[in-house]
């Protein structure tokens, strides 16, 4: 049961990188024209690279170690991923690489 919560996490995920990914090259074809789809390419390539370095949780929890320590709060747990089932290798292998497979695919 935990295998298809991961798997449907990691394409909703999927869909909405995509979609992102889409409105961003919109604009970006709407202000300066261009092909659409090799655009759209690159724009999956860049959001798959920016998803294998920030899916995981760790820059968030390096980023407020220093005001957990000030009110004397621990830091946080390895394991509070907020509700979510993927691990930042589970984001990488069934998200990150699929986009950027897909993504190398349509730009080249």
């Amino acid at each position: 049961m935990t295998v298809l919560k991961g798997l449907r996490e990691a394409l909703l995920l999927m869909v909405v990188a995509a979609l992102v990914a889409a409105v961003g090259v919109g604009i970006w074809v709407a202000t300066s024209g261009g092909d659409f789809v090799h655009r759209f390419g690159v724009a999956l390539v860049v959001v798959a690279l920016l998803l294998s370095v920030t899916g995981d949780l760790t820059l968030s929890r390096v980023g407020m170690l220093a005001a957990r320590s000030t009110f004397g709060l621990p830091p946080e747990r390895e394991d509070a991923g907020g509700g979510r089932v993927l691990t930042g290798v589970g984001i990488f292998l069934f998200v990150s690489l699929p986009l950027l497979v897909l993504g190398v695919w349509i730009a080249g």
